[in-house]
């Protein structure tokens, strides 16, 4: 599995696995950052491609000293999994 990115230009953090393309889209607002939406393509599903995707967004978060606003249902769900970023919300 390929490493994440941050696509700052077109406001994503993307994932390239086997041809395909995960992304985690958000925008900044001021110290925050708000997850909007979290693609995985169904050909890389239940691959642990979202949970790499959302842990390095949020590792990427807190390097940035942002708070994060999670409107995505798969972003809210993982760190609701993962109590070590809860700290981030806000």
């Amino acid at each position: 599995m390929n490493k994440v990115r941050e696509n700052r230009a077109e406001q994503e953090f993307e994932l390239d696995v086997d041809g395909h393309r995960a992304i985690a889209a958000y925008q900044r607002e001021g110290e925050r950052i708000v997850f909007t939406h979290t693609v995985v393509p169904r050909e890389i599903e239940g691959r642990g491609v979202g949970s790499k995707l959302i842990r390095a967004a949020l590792d990427s978060a807190r390097d940035q000293g942002l708070r994060v606003v999670a409107q995505c249902q798969f972003v809210a769900a993982f760190i609701r999994k993962h109590p070590e970023y809860r700290d981030l919300l806000g």
